[in-house]
């Protein structure tokens, strides 16, 4: 475990007392011009930054902060009614405790990792939450080496060390294609996220052993970036051919409204000629039209979760993985029985 670079090693490094590294790195008159110059290098040669906590704790306040970061392939998407939601479900709980959310938004994984590492060091943060947890995800081995305390949004079989808050997708995954071929659709499709993100593999999955069990002619998945651009052309490559299927479960709400939109284009009634179902039940789904079936879920009240979860293991060192239970199909006007023909 990697651990917090203090005052002490640097004055080791340097040769001088604590109490030298204090003034110098603090800008306080008491050493000497060459005296602060090895100081300050010592600093930087130990990635030594100062300690935002110890600092408000010596002015008399309590620090209490909530990490999160954003990468910048989500926010380029676009941060969804899912993402606003889960932030507004961990707000809502931190604003009954002395604590704030600290949001980030980083370019890429090892920026990301970087940033807590930044933030751990210096005492900007007391933990963070992990979102869009991958397969084999670096963050985690990173956080733990650090020591810093995480919530990890994802099944617990990919949170490492940490405590994890998760819903369970492949079961409503499941939920969604026994219904379609309860209403008679044989060939289904599933346009999926990207390869590597968890939540994506345990959907991908429960959809590939669903459709097995229920020896199903044709169930295809396309992953996609999660845009409604990505949906669109998944959906255009699967309604092109003669037998294209008759029902599509999409992974997000905007690439199922893409998916509607393309359908028209091609000719297709929704859902006489084809099916569509999205995950994430959000405001879009209800208001278009034909309104949307859905995987309906409340994110915000898993950010309260995470949000409780966090604050657990911070007050206790320690805190139990917990579910926010399995997302719910609605059925609307999207989906019907199978075309005879």
């Amino acid at each position: 475990m990697e651990r917090r670079v203090t005052i002490r090693d640097v004055a080791a490094r340097a040769g001088v007392s604590a109490g030298a590294v204090s003034l110098a790195l603090n800008d306080r008159p008491g050493v000497s011009e060459a005296t602060r110059r090895r100081i300050t290098e010592a600093a930087r040669e130990l990635g030594w930054s100062p300690s935002l906590a110890a600092r408000a704790l010596a002015g008399g306040r309590q620090v209490h902060t909530v990490g999160m970061a954003i990468t910048r392939d989500a926010v380029g998407v676009g941060l969804d009614s899912v993402h606003m939601a889960l932030i507004g479900g961990i707000e809502s709980v931190l604003a009954d405790r002395p604590c704030a959310l600290l949001l980030h938004v980083a370019a890429d994984p090892d920026a990301e990792i970087a940033l807590y590492r930044q933030w751990w060091q210096s005492g900007r943060v007391n933990g963070t939450v992990l979102i869009d947890v991958s397969a084999d995800d670096p963050r985690i081995a990173a956080l733990s080496r650090l020591g810093m305390p995480a919530v990890a949004l994802a099944h617990p079989t990919l949170a490492g060390p940490f405590p994890a808050v998760w819903s369970d997708d492949a079961a409503a995954t499941a939920e969604a294609v026994r219904y379609l071929a309860m209403l008679g659709h044989r060939r289904i499709a599933h346009v999926s996220g990207p390869g590597t993100l968890g939540r994506t593999l345990q959907r991908a999955r429960a959809f590939e052993d669903t459709a097995a069990q229920l020896r199903l002619e044709d169930a295809r998945s396309i992953r996609t970036d999660l845009s409604a651009h990505g949906g669109a052309a998944a959906t255009r490559s699967l309604l092109a051919p003669a037998d294209r299927p008759t029902a599509v479960l999409y992974d997000n709400d905007v690439m199922a409204v893409a998916g509607i939109a393309v359908a028209a284009e091609a000719g297709l009634r929704v859902p006489a000629d084809v099916s569509l179902v999205a995950w994430d039940d959000s405001d879009l789904c209800r208001i278009t039209r034909p309104a949307l079936s859905a995987l309906s879920h409340d994110p915000f009240a898993t950010g309260e979760q995470v949000a409780r979860c966090l604050l657990e293991l911070l007050d206790t060192g320690g805190a139990p993985s917990r579910t926010s239970g399995a997302p719910v199909l609605v059925p609307r006007g999207t989906t019907g029985p199978a075309p005879t023909s």
